[in-house]
């Protein structure tokens, strides 16, 4: 049978798939328009498995928050083209929307939305991190996107105690920035502390320092290590007035971050 020009086209517009792929899946549909459409469906969930195994460094975040809870979905793609496309960032917003409210197994729920961009941007798209803080009972959280051509790629949110929430959003604007690894220096792990400090004793031998004098500068060069990774021991935006002080009475008592290519 014959496929017009404007069959093609109008599968095209639906489908995102080329002309040759189109006008093909009609003809072996027959000119049927919801079969062919089945059949590239078919076809480019294939080449979407084959894709699988493809770097997806790219992406979007996205934030959904309401007084007590915040949830924060990290949508991977391959190129930060694919990222900026207004269906993906939109998707990213929906699923950080539905985990809000339903938790973070909610983004199963949208495995057909997903399944039909990998098909429209062919590209390796993937859920990646999923995170929600729900706050102790009294708490507040406070979030904070940074954005670049119109898509998230740098999302945090901060649980405080006792806090106004002016402080608490300078604590998510710092975190957003200053990247800290852990919350306190009791999360971080032994291991870790003491291979660090081994390292610096023994840097310090070699800069001739007396024996006598090596464990109070060990110690010292220790906090400032400790004060690169520790958010509640870092300068608040590099300022002298560190995260804990800068919230007075109140409690930093977590928060996460989700970054592009982390």
């Amino acid at each position: 049978m014959t496929i017009s020009a404007a069959d093609v086209k109008a599968l095209r517009d639906t489908t995102g798939a080329g002309m040759m792929d189109a006008k093909r899946a009609l003809t072996e549909a027959n000119g049927d328009a919801e079969a062919a459409t089945q059949l590239l469906r078919e076809q480019g969930l294939a080449k979407a498995d084959a894709r699988a195994d493809r770097e997806n460094t790219q992406g979007a975040v996205a934030v959904a928050a309401n007084d007590t809870t915040a949830a924060i979905v990290l949508l991977k793609c391959e190129t930060d083209f694919s990222a900026k496309n207004d269906a993906f960032t939109q998707l990213t917003q929906t699923l950080a929307d539905d985990v809000l409210n339903n938790g973070t197994a909610a983004v199963d729920n949208h495995a057909a939305a997903l399944e039909d961009l990998k098909l429209t941007l062919k590209e390796n798209v993937e859920v990646g991190t999923v995170e929600i803080i729900q706050a102790a009972a009294g708490n507040a959280v406070d979030t904070y996107v940074h954005r670049q051509d119109g898509r998230g790629v740098n999302a945090v949110i901060v649980e405080g105690q006792d806090v106004n929430s002016d402080d608490l959003h300078q604590v998510a604007l710092h975190v957003a920035f200053a990247k800290p690894e852990y919350l306190s220096s009791d999360d971080v792990p032994d291991e870790e502390a003491d291979r660090e400090r081994a390292a610096l004793r023994e840097i310090t031998k070699a800069e001739g320092k007396p024996e006598e004098a090596l464990d109070k500068i060990v110690e010292g060069r220790m906090r400032g290590w400790y004060a690169q990774r520790v958010l509640l021991e870092q300068g608040l935006h590099g300022d002298k007035t560190t995260v804990a002080q800068s919230v007075g009475k109140g409690k930093i008592v977590g928060f996460k971050q989700v970054l592009i290519g982390a």
